[in-house]
């Protein structure tokens, strides 16, 4: 497991990271890291999260602190294990970046879908979601001081869908009824929780935009992409926030993408 030396940050400084072996997660896992937080990285793979770790830059302060630990989001033993060995190796966890997430049956038509894989995006991309929601919560509300945030990753599609998408369209609309949930159940608790919906950042998951992808009116188009780096940096500015404030919805998208208006 590896780790490099520990520099502990000013209060709010723990972050969790999951899915943070590629693409999204891996860019935040960055940008948290160069503005001083500690990160456990979660993911199924531990050579990725070991190539994530090993390019972290360092904060203000010098090299940051981190944790890898694979997990898989789906298993809520192994959930329960990634928040006991965050809170055995810094005490609590401030930050919850709930990331990990699957586009699993993406371009097949609805009448054609395969039940279990619907079923397998529902458990990584909202059971998944939940229970490392839950953990964290449980981790925020215990904890002395109390309180923390957790930010989901919703994505455009909780809003529109694309094109045969449904079980991928479907998760994301549900997160937001989680996010609204973990908001209402969390004020008591100093527990703060927001969503960020997210348009076409570049990542090995969005490589398609730049070949063409189906439209609504049945043609193939190129749609524009953004740097993963600016979807981190608005984690960054959300994860900033005293838990007095609190960035509820926000999307960060390609400006050209064809999300307003007809496209």
């Amino acid at each position: 497991m590896g780790h490099a030396s520990r520099v502990r940050c000013a209060p709010m400084s723990i972050a969790v990271v999951t899915g943070a072996g590629s693409g999204i997660g891996r860019s935040v896992a960055h940008a948290l890291a160069a503005a001083g937080w500690s990160v456990a990285l979660a993911g199924r793979r531990a050579d990725a999260l070991e190539e994530t770790a090993a390019a972290l830059p360092a904060g203000d302060a010098g090299p940051g602190d981190f944790l890898v630990v694979p997990t898989d989001v789906t298993s809520a033993e192994q959930v329960a294990a990634l928040f006991t060995a965050v809170r055995d190796r810094y005490g609590r966890v401030d930050l919850l970046f709930n990331n990990a997430g699957t586009f699993a049956g993406g371009g097949v038509p609805v009448e054609d879908l395969d039940p279990d894989t619907w079923r397998a995006v529902v458990d990584v991309n909202l059971t998944g979601a939940f229970l490392c929601a839950q953990a964290a919560f449980r981790t925020m509300k215990e904890q002395d001081p109390q309180g923390g945030r957790i930010i989901n990753n919703g994505s455009i599609s909780a809003h529109v869908p694309r094109p045969h998408s449904i079980a991928y369209t479907a998760t994301k609309h549900a997160m937001t009824g989680l996010t609204k949930s973990l908001s209402l159940d969390g004020r008591p608790y100093r527990i703060a929780c927001g969503q960020l919906d997210i348009g076409n950042a570049a990542t090995e998951m969005t490589a398609r935009m730049q070949t063409g992808i189906l439209q609504a009116n049945g043609e193939l188009a190129v749609e524009p992409v953004m740097d993963a780096a600016d979807v981190a940096a608005t984690v960054v500015h959300m994860a900033a926030l005293p838990l007095e404030a609190n960035v509820q919805f926000a999307t960060v998208m390609a400006t050209g993408m064809p999300y307003i208006g007809r496209g």
